[in-house]
């Protein structure tokens, strides 16, 4: 298991709609659990194949962060049933890092797609579990959180994210 780099905003990978998996082969668990491994190091509670620089439908959530393992969930080809409500919360990113933003979600959701062994799963989730998928799920369409502000509050963080990556 590695550790993969996260790749920051300004990478056109994380404004690209990912790929379908349609084959769970080797190469797909082998991502899967470098992902793992990624998020547990960064530490994160979540992450998408996009963010360590690969198009593909594919993420990973825990909350623990590593502590519980019943807690860990791997989605292939996630997509939402239903949404319902509404949440406001403060949100970061891996990918963005050093912004933190309050941002509307949905405050339930169900969840379908596939784990590692190509068996459909279906995840009811609320709170910060619905808004973790609703964030990874937002990285495979090609979006990220800060996309869900408003014009001028987007424009001003990109300005000083480009201004420091410049710097860095």
């Amino acid at each position: 298991m590695a550790i993969l780099e996260i790749i920051k905003y300004g990478n056109p990978v994380l404004t690209r709609k990912a790929e379908l998996i349609k084959t769970i082969d080797q190469e797909i668990l082998d991502l899967a659990q470098d992902m793992i491994s990624t998020m547990h190091a960064a530490p994160g509670i979540g992450l998408a194949a996009p963010q360590v620089n690969i198009s593909k439908r594919l993420i990973t959530v825990d909350l623990s962060v590593g502590e519980k393992p019943d807690d860990l969930v791997v989605l292939i080809n996630p997509e939402f049933i239903k949404t319902e409500g509404e949440d406001v919360s403060e949100e970061g990113c891996l990918s963005v890092p050093g912004v933190q933003e309050k941002i509307k979600r949905p405050a339930r959701v169900l969840v379908k797609g596939m784990d590692l062994q190509g068996r459909e799963k279906i995840i009811e989730a609320e709170g910060l579990l619905a808004r973790v998928f609703c964030h990874e799920i937002d990285h495979i369409n090609g979006k990220l959180f800060i996309d869900n502000l408003s014009p001028l509050k987007k424009a001003l963080i990109k300005k000083r994210l480009k201004k420091e990556h410049a710097l860095g």
